[in-house]
């Protein structure tokens, strides 16, 4: 599939945060969005931003799993306290990194601030982030009110066209 420039493939997605810090030698303790969470390990490097702003790309050196523990040494960061000051930051990548999905696959991202319409083409809103629910996730759309849209494909979602930036829903506008 050929993404439009609306997809604006230099965008940062968030992957996780810097959760902690493991022992003297600059090691990070991260947090992991990433299904399955060690996909996280698969970039070279991470850009991290602090506090939605401030963004600096670094290499990742090492990574390693410590029991439940995802940590990972950076280049650049050799001690306890140049590790302490990244705790917080948000690790991201490009968007253009992350692998192609399969047909009907979509990453979460992709569809955050489509447009939602119904089939009879009224406009329910935004997308403005999407729950998982165990079951399956939840689309939640800002519009006149926020309506909370189970992403279930054929069933409720009947198209996601992401070209046109629209996602359209078998929902009616006053459940």
């Amino acid at each position: 599939m050929e993404h439009t420039e609306e997809y604006k493939s230099d965008r940062l997605v968030e992957l996780g945060y810097v959760a902690g810090v493991v022992g003297v030698k600059g090691w990070l303790r991260v947090h992991s969005h990433t299904e399955p969470r060690d996909n996280i390990f698969r970039y070279d490097a991470w850009n991290l931003v602090r506090q939605g702003r401030s963004v600096q790309l670094y290499e990742v050196e090492e990574t390693r799993i410590q029991g439940k523990s995802l940590q990972a040494k950076l280049r650049g960061v050799e001690d306890r306290d140049q590790a302490a000051d990244l705790l917080g930051c948000t690790i991201a990548v490009q968007r253009h990194q992350l692998p192609q999905t399969e047909t009907g696959v979509y990453y979460w991202t992709d569809l955050e601030g489509l447009t939602v319409v119904n089939t009879a083409g009224v406009l329910l809103g935004k997308v403005d982030r999407l729950i998982p629910t165990g079951a399956h996730d939840v689309l939640v759309v800002q519009g006149d009110e926020e309506r909370l849209i189970p992403f279930v494909l054929e069933q409720v979602v009947k198209s996601v066209e992401l070209e046109q930036r629209r996602i359209v829903v078998a929902w009616e506008s006053d459940y």
